[in-house]
């Protein structure tokens, strides 16, 4: 597999840190339960703030990439979430 991608809603309940690693256990075949915790990669509260809903809407551009598990990760402020192999 080269690549999953993976669109997360901005307002959605379930935080975009559960959402990558379900992409990234999707993309290994795995089961989540088995990943490293996120936050040895990437400080998940920051992660968390940076792409929720601002007080003048939802951000319109911008990224982050990080490699988690094996992975290459890209989160978009459009909510994708695309895993690689590192």
């Amino acid at each position: 597999m080269d690549a999953v991608a993976r669109k997360h809603a901005v307002f959605d309940d379930e935080p975009i840190s559960v959402a990558i690693a379900e992409a990234v256990a999707t993309f290994r075949n795995g089961d989540v339960t088995t990943l490293d915790p996120l936050h040895y990669a990437i400080n998940t509260d920051a992660l968390e703030r940076l792409f929720e809903p601002r007080a003048n809407g939802v951000r319109s551009a911008g990224a982050v990439t990080f490699e988690y598990n094996g992975c290459v990760v890209t989160v978009s402020a459009d909510g994708e979430i695309r895993v690689e192999a590192a």
